[in-house]
């Protein structure tokens, strides 16, 4: 029990007890259950078990619950199977006061970990306990299928699923470890509410808050490779084989993974074995599409595979990519069914694009909103959403195409709260009407580019993506669901011709149009406000190319008027040359820098097969890309800081191969500052690159 009152401690034990009580934050629901079983009748017959992955918090809960219980006068006998209770006998021992002490409390922890204890528990030690003792048994899997199935166990078992922190709670848990508040965002995104995550974050937040230099780096946070390889180990733990750890390495890279996913990806393995595998880990939930890690365990795994191997990580992403671009190739099953299932490859294809190339951890937590029709008492929410972040005028189409095609809006809401976060409309229009457009200059610019480029046909209709906006600004869950709305209706528009992206009509719309190649009009003036507007013509084409551009889509950000490519008419040419997107002209960059002592590698680089480095043999061709990288690199030298970058990214890439703890060693500086160097550097390098004279590919 921890010190109250003045009253220094008279014990370590006393100053730690006091030390984690202090940071214990949150878990109200759980402690209320073991309060009202605590002072229930002394004659029941309770035990609860305490289910969750690692790191979760369990044992914080129970140290909490020892706590409780001492403070009502109960004798409290811990046990934790990882250091005792290695056989019945020692178990019996240690256990001995719960037979002996009226109304003991016996708190067992890890239960897992000694195979034999949770069986022996169930039909040997439990039943001879006597009346009004508590057990509460804490362990990364549910009891198993004997519990359940006994109508005996009904009547005395509790099962309580430990989740993780709410985002308030995670915050307080931050507070209490003294992180800056500019620093939090960054470790709840990461760490989401995994206590053991949060807690490693916020031992490292403050050492990375600053430079080498000590200049101060507000609100930069990234998790160091330590803190990756620790929840690797706590959370994760050992795998069975190689195997098993790809077929984690795909729920790393996946929103849901199927049997199916499994089978095109590992081609040889057991697919079948594996997913049920997979079902049966505590910290992945089996949902209606499939299988869904926790996010902070998608996280860590994608980050451990992306330093430990990039090239594999990019290959298994690429694999994974054409299997699901080929899957949307198909003819969608027709209703609802086929239309969610559309949605549903979509958002995996552009969770792809967006977060497994970028060589960054994701930013935002895909399964923190979901989507949902629009109902009459959603309207006025809808509207006060656009009030806040559009014009009058917005306001007011919106009014009218709420009365109008009330089906072509979508909602999205909190999943914690049901709250409404977010909205957008797919307006689908097979004629012009004067209502229409008199009511949304949109509608009336829509119509009338496309009379003048390439008239509708007979069982045509054009649409126009509309309002896209939310409470959170990209990049968010909401953001990521209405790039996957529209991607798949493009797709799947069963005689869709034109189709029209606005930016900037409230909150801005979602940049998820490039994936069409979609042209930019004259912007559209409603009310006070300017409105970018981007055609393109679904009918110009093949789901082939459409698809090819969904996987060279940049990651999404927002749209202003202005942004995209040249004003033209919007129908794009059947010529497959097309400049790089930028998410893989960086790519091949980061390629590019990796093969600097493999001329065959880097005269196979994309760069080297176009623009400036085109001509000549291959090594004529590898010579020419690694002098534009030499001249990128030098430089950094005229940045501000950057020698620090020049020396990393030359250590990493032109002294010969190396570990990058071996570049931070030969540095002489800590490996996270010398990763963060390495990270700004490249960052700059391919900047450069992009806009310099000597840009590869131009």
């Amino acid at each position: 029990m921890a010190p109250t009152g003045s009253r220094p401690p008279t014990s370590l034990g006393e100053h730690l007890d006091a030390a984690r009580s202090r940071a214990f934050v949150g878990r109200a629901g759980e402690l209320a259950l073991f309060r009202s079983v605590l002072t229930g009748c002394a004659h029941q017959f309770n035990v609860m078990f305490l289910t969750g992955p690692g790191g979760i918090g369990k044992s914080a809960l129970l140290r909490r619950y020892a706590a409780e219980a001492r403070t009502a006068g109960r004798t409290v006998v811990g046990i934790d199977a990882r250091t005792g209770g290695s056989t019945p006998a020692s178990f019996e021992a240690g256990a001995a006061p719960v037979f002996t002490e009226r109304g003991a409390v016996l708190l067992v922890d890890a239960v897992e970990s000694r195979g034999y204890l949770e069986d022996w528990l169930r039909e040997e030690f439990l039943p001879r306990l006597p009346p009004g003792v508590l057990v509460v048994i804490a362990g990364r899997r549910p009891p198993g299928d004997a519990w359940r199935g006994d109508p005996g166990w009904d009547e005395v078992l509790r099962v309580v699923a430990v989740d993780g922190l709410p985002r308030a709670d995670a915050v307080a848990l931050l507070d209490a470890r003294g992180v800056a508040r500019d620093r939090q965002a960054g470790i709840v995104s990461f760490a989401g509410g995994n206590p053991l995550a949060l807690s490693l974050a916020a031992e490292t937040a403050g050492s990375d808050a600053a430079d080498s230099d000590g200049a101060a780096r507000p609100g930069a946070w990234v998790p160091a490779q330590d803190v990756i390889a620790t929840l690797v180990s706590r959370v994760v733990g050992e795998v069975p084989s190689p195997e098993h750890r790809q077929a984690l390495e795909v729920c790393a890279h996946v929103q849901v993974t199927t049997e199916e996913l499994l089978r095109a990806t590992l081609p040889g393995a057991d697919a079948s074995a594996l997913f049920a595998w997979l079902r049966g880990l505590p910290f992945i939930e089996a949902g209606p599409h499939g299988l869904v890690p926790h996010d902070v365990v998608r996280g860590i795994l994608g980050a451990d595979l992306r330093w430990r191997d990039p090239q594999r990580h990019e290959a298994m992403g690429r694999r994974i990519l054409g299997h699901l671009t080929e899957r949307l190739r198909q003819p969608p099953v027709s209703g609802p069914a086929g239309a969610a299932s559309v949605r549903a490859l979509a958002a995996a294809v552009l969770h792809l694009r967006h977060d497994a190339f970028d060589g960054r951890l994701s930013a935002t937590r895909p399964h923190e909103a979901y989507e949902d029709v629009t109902r009459p008492e959603d309207h006025a929410a809808v509207l006060g959403l656009l009030a806040d972040r559009g014009g009058a005028q917005d306001v007011a189409a919106a009014r009218h195409w709420l009365d109008v095609q009330p089906g072509a809006f979508t909602v999205y809401r909190s999943s914690a709260t049901g709250e409404l976060t977010g909205f957008m409309a797919w307006l689908r229009l097979s004629e012009p009407r004067s209502a229409d457009t008199a009511a949304d200059p949109v509608v009336a610019r829509a119509w009338a580019h496309a009379g003048r480029a390439a008239p509708l046909l007979a069982g045509e209709h054009l649409a126009i993506a509309r309002f896209g906006a939310r409470r959170v600004e990209d990049p968010s869950a909401e953001g990521r669901l209405m790039s996957a709305r529209t991607v798949a209706e493009f797709l799947g528009g069963r005689g869709l011709a034109w189709t029209y992206f606005v930016a900037g009509d409230g909150g801005a719309f979602p940049r998820s149009a490039p994936f069409a190649g979609p042209a930019a009009l004259p912007p559209v003036r409603v009310g006070d406000r300017l409105h970018g507007l981007f055609a393109a013509d679904r009918r110009a084409l093949s789901t082939d190319e459409v698809l090819s551009r969904v996987r060279q889509a940049a990651p999404a950000h927002d749209q202003r008027p202005g942004d995209g490519p040249p004003a033209t008419d919007g129908r794009w040419p059947s010529d497959p040359a097309r400049p790089m997107a930028r998410a893989d002209f960086d790519a091949a960059v980061r390629d590019a820098l990796r093969a600097w002592h493999r001329p065959d590698a880097l005269a196979a680089n994309p760069l080297a097969r176009g623009g400036p480095h085109a001509t000549g043999d291959r090594a004529g061709r590898a010579e020419s890309l690694r002098g534009s990288l030499a001249r990128a690199v030098e430089q950094l030298r005229g940045d501000r800081q950057g020698d620090k970058l020049h020396r990393a990214v030359s250590a990493a890439f032109f002294e010969g191969p190396v570990t990058q703890e071996a570049a931070a060693e030969r540095l002489g500086i800590p490996f996270s500052t010398y990763r963060r160097h390495l990270a700004r550097g490249l960052a700059r390098v391919c900047e450069l690159l992009w806009h310099g004279n000597a840009r590869p590919g131009d």
